[in-house]
């Protein structure tokens, strides 16, 4: 009996382990797919990043909707909210391509890292969620930082930040309007948006168009590829270790943005963008452990043999 429950909690540290390590990897990618996208717009428009990382995606994605059936793709949970998110999609990646085009990228990920503050925001009018005093003060911190990395003024609220706090804000509506449809599968939920994203794409990219060669093709279809296994390892992670422990490793964006673009693009983050960032951090960590403990009831208490 004894050595059954200590292989179990091997078993179970193992896979907690594998979750942990599979996140790190995912946060990991998801910054270098982000370095290379701001790598290839400095050559190549949006719109035409856009059409061919879309459509490498969707390459990788055919197999699994052929198994599936493409009947599959049409659920018809909220039909309203499923074309809302898939457009969200297609817009939310074209504006952060157009924001790390002039911004560097440690600004553009500090903003995008509200995303869960707009979500608990939002989430009592449109979800009918409570927010307590606690969660409502968080919020009211998380937007703080937002205004420090913002510094608003004359000089600082330019098109491009805006560019980057709309492209955030669409975010948090897309992390929003996938609580309302929790019960739909996965393949639809990454399907549509991908979709919509390779529609924004070929409707911008014929006017700029610039004819890629080999390598720069190659590495247009590896922003799909790498995009595209960054997700199924963060997926895989939720499902190996709990959410509490996974969740945060997300906050690593903004580390790896700031390495990323001090190293490639010699980016030196501003002080109120570390400030900023950390405020952000800390208000979106509290939020979600806030909402971890409102969520999951106490365990039963354990019998003493």
């Amino acid at each position: 009996m004894t050595a059954t429950t200590g292989d179990r909690s091997i078993s179970e540290g193992s896979t907690v382990t594998l979750g942990i390590a599979l996140a790190l990897l995912g946060t990991f990618m998801f910054s270098a797919n982000d370095v290379l996208g701001k790598w290839l717009v400095g050559t190549y428009s949006v719109g035409q990043v856009l059409l061919l990382r879309s459509f490498a995606a969707l390459l990788i994605l055919a197999p699994f909707v052929y198994r599936a059936g493409w009947r599959s793709l049409f659920v018809p949970e909220r039909p309203g909210v499923q074309i809302f998110r898939a457009v969200l999609g297609g817009i939310e990646v074209c504006l952060f391509y157009l924001a790390v085009v002039y911004l560097p990228l440690a600004d553009v990920m500090a903003y995008y890292l509200a995303g869960p503050i707009y979500v608990a925001a939002l989430s009592p009018f449109v979800l009918g969620e409570h927010v307590g005093w606690r969660r409502w003060t968080a919020i009211v911190v998380g937007f703080g930082g937002v205004l420090v990395v913002l510094q608003p003024s004359g000089e600082t609220l330019t098109l491009p930040a805006l560019i980057s706090l709309a492209g955030s804000f669409a975010f948090g509506l897309i992390l929003l309007t996938g609580r309302m449809l929790r019960r739909t599968p996965d393949l639809p939920m990454v399907f549509w948006p991908i979709t919509a994203s390779f529609v924004v794409g070929g409707v911008l990219a014929p006017a700029s168009w610039v004819p890629p060669d080999v390598q720069s093709t190659a590495l247009l279809a590896l922003l799909g590829l790498v995009s595209m296994l960054a997700h199924v390892c963060t997926n895989r992670s939720l499902k190996l270790a709990p959410a509490a422990t996974v969740a945060p490793i997300q906050y690593t964006l903004l580390l790896w943005a700031i390495v990323f673009g001090w190293t490639v693009f010699g980016d030196v983050p501003r002080p109120s963008t570390l400030i900023g960032g950390a405020i952000i951090v800390a208000a979106g960590l509290f939020i979600f452990f806030r909402e971890q403990k409102k969520a999951v009831p106490p365990p039963p208490p354990q019998l003493e043999i």
